[in-house]
């Protein structure tokens, strides 16, 4: 069956998915790979914690939501992947057991002014539970191919894009990663490790969560616009997740070790400008940082917001990933 091009969709259609049910197997598998935080793994851990109860990765949370666009639109769709995501809102804890359905609208659409094989479409994406309660929105642009083009050769890889000016820190990097609020500072940066990525890693995740040909099929990624098998996008952001959480580990371990005591960050409530600047394949070599842009005081008395600019790198120096993130911090122990 012909798959949907650009001028086959209008603004304003909307498809939902079937129910999908998220098991506890499956929520401390990904949080074992991806997002080892206390509250993803165990259940009295959860709730102690602001999540009241064990709860997905948010990460989870939204390769999900590709999962369910997949199968409920997007096959039927001549998609060309996405070159990023404007926003995401996690509104409320994906528990074991909860039924998710997801409901896709298509709130904009235009022609490429630089590549007349393509189309942009922008989705708005809403994940409810089995009660109806919205746990997720995500709003961003899609690639549609175009009826009887011929698609373009992939694009050269972009060069290579300055993170931007990194300021002093007063302490090591290291140890300011679990350090209070009160501590922190505008321009802190922290490189967070390196992950290799395999072919092996790239479509495993693919199967569970964006079995887009061109992350599962060597022979269709070869004849797509990418020219051979790219990773998900959903899986070098939650890689950046896995090298946080590693990271943070070791600057507890460090400020302990200084007899300083270490901050546990709370969960976060979404993120902004999410970019995936250019594809990553089997073999590549991503070096993950962040960066704090901005502190602001919550509401609570005893939280900040902490935002910061996250960023993956290829060897050479490219910028090949990046989003704005937001964190709860303490204020003091």
């Amino acid at each position: 069956m012909a798959r949907l091009t650009f001028e086959d969709i209008e603004t304003g259609i909307v498809a939902r998915s079937a129910p999908t049910v998220l098991t506890r197997e499956a929520i401390v598998a990904f949080a074992q790979m991806y997002d080892p935080q206390p509250f993803h793994l165990d259940e009295a851990a959860g709730a102690a914690s602001l999540l009241g109860g064990l709860a997905a990765s948010g990460w989870q949370t939204t390769a999900l939501g590709m999962r369910l666009l997949y199968d409920g639109w997007l096959s039927n769709v001549a998609g060309m992947g996405a070159p990023g995501v404007d926003e995401v809102r996690w509104l409320r804890p994906v528990r074991p057991g909860d039924a998710l359905t997801l409901e896709v609208e298509v709130t904009g659409k235009r022609e490429s002014g630089s590549r007349p094989d393509r189309g942009f479409l922008t989705l708005v994406l809403t994940l409810r539970n089995g009660a109806g309660e919205t746990v997720m929105t995500q709003r961003g642009p899609m690639i549609v191919a175009r009826r009887g083009a011929t698609p373009s050769a992939p694009a050269a890889p972009a060069p290579a894009t300055p993170v931007g000016p990194v300021a002093a820190a007063p302490r090591e990097p290291e140890l300011m990663l679990t350090a209070f609020y009160p501590e922190l500072s505008v321009g802190l940066h922290t490189t967070l490790g390196t992950q290799r990525f395999t072919d092996d890693l790239i479509r495993a995740f693919a199967m569970l969560y964006d079995p887009q040909p061109f992350h599962v099929d060597e022979e269709a990624a070869r004849t797509s616009a990418f020219g051979g098998l790219i990773c998900s996008g959903w899986q070098t952001a939650a890689f950046w997740m896995r090298h946080y959480i590693a990271a943070r580990t070791r600057s507890s371990e460090a400020r302990v070790a200084a007899g300083l005591a270490a901050a546990v960050g709370g969960p976060s409530p979404g993120f902004t400008n999410m970019r995936w600047l250019r594809p990553v394949r089997a073999g590549d070599d991503i070096t993950y940082g962040l960066r704090i842009s901005s502190l602001r005081r919550a509401g609570r008395s005893n939280w900040g917001i902490v935002v910061t600019e996250n960023t993956g790198l290829a060897a050479d120096g490219t910028l090949v990933f990046a989003f704005e993130g937001r964190m709860l911090w303490p204020i003091a122990p």
